[in-house]
């Protein structure tokens, strides 16, 4: 089953007012499935990035809603640049996928990760207290603040132990957000995501880096694929239905945080060998184990309970790591394909 990719028409009420939401973060993975989510239920979706006129929106692009998102300049550590844009756009919702994705790259650039994720997050909820109206607030949070779960799936009790720069700004922006929203009464929430995967990951991301590299050797590519720790375990779910998770969370009475996952673990390993048998190749006679891949720390089990969501949100993951490498794979080798 391939990934669906096509566009389609808002559903409108005769007397339903078209809703307006803020995606901060539009042209990464998940602001681009949820802006086409947001579309399919009518939204007007205005979208963010540092610089509108310059910035590539390649994932709208093939999502094919490119021309029916308007995207707008903001730079989400200039706390002025933020309040102008709420003030301006008057969302009523706002979703807040901005600021550094990357654990790996978080060792590198740690001010960044705190920046653009913490005082991001900060100017955000600010600027929405100060503007005092009805504005729905979800704030993107990470299953890395959780580190090792251990043997145990972690829920929306689990405490965080964080270790990496990526998962301290997460974890500062969570109480952040559940701060002002018990001292501000504001409604804002986060959804504690555990990995998600889809064909519009960039390759610096080790899921679609073991799968553009399989399907680059078994179409004759001579290349080794070189990975560090497969030893870790992991949820990896299916990212176009996570972002339904973070919509449906914005449409409850009252704000909560919610854990979002599939409630299994994998070790990457059993990813690797699933991706490399969907071609027909060992990985074993392809992939090189190095070393200088390995993290300064590094999370060896993390795994998700998803039952607040499924029970309060209706929401439950319907494909699992099998299904994503299926439809990651099918995805790439149609590329290769038609290239």
């Amino acid at each position: 089953m391939q990934p669906d990719f096509s566009e389609k028409r808002p559903r409108h009420g005769i007397n339903e007012k078209m809703k307006t939401a803020l995606i901060c973060g539009i042209s990464g993975q998940d602001g681009s499935y949820l802006a086409r989510l947001l579309l399919d239920h009518g939204y007007e979706v205005i979208g963010t990035s540092r610089d509108a006129q310059m910035s590539g929106f390649a994932n709208l692009d093939k999502l094919g809603i490119r021309g029916r998102v308007r995207v707008v300049s903001m730079a989400i550590n200039d706390s002025r640049s933020v309040f102008q844009v709420l003030n301006q756009v008057r969302p009523d919702e706002v979703y807040n996928l901005a600021g550094l994705s990357s654990v790996a790259l978080s060792f590198e650039q740690p001010v960044e990760a705190l920046e653009s994720i913490t005082v991001g997050t900060l100017n955000l909820i600010e600027s929405i207290r100060f503007l005092d109206r009805e504005i729905r607030f979800y704030n993107a949070g990470s299953s890395e603040c959780f580190g090792d779960t251990g043997e145990l799936a972690a829920d929306e009790n689990t405490p965080f132990r964080p270790r990496s720069a990526y998962a301290v700004a997460k974890a500062a922006a969570f109480w952040e957000v559940a701060n002002y929203r018990e001292a501000y009464d504001l409604y804002a929430c986060s959804g504690i995501l555990f990995n998600h995967e889809s064909p519009l990951r960039p390759e610096r991301f080790v899921t679609q880096k073991i799968v553009a590299a399989a399907c680059r050797i078994v179409a004759g590519s001579k290349e080794k694929l070189s990975l560090g720790n497969v030893s870790i375990q992991r949820d990896w779910g299916w990212a176009p239905e996570y972002v339904e998770a973070m919509w449906r969370m914005l449409q409850q009475e009252e704000p909560e945080d919610y854990v979002i996952a599939t409630g299994k673990r994998h070790s990457l390993e059993e990813f690797v060998e699933t991706v490399f048998s969907s071609v027909g190749l060992n990985w074993r006679d392809h992939v090189i184990l190095d070393p200088t891949l390995l993290r300064p720390m590094d999370i060896m089990a993390g795994w998700g309970n998803p039952a607040k969501a499924c029970g309060k949100l209706g929401w439950q993951a319907q494909y699992k790591m099998h299904d994503v490498v299926r439809m990651m794979v099918e995805t790439q080798s149609t590329a290769a394909a038609v290239l």
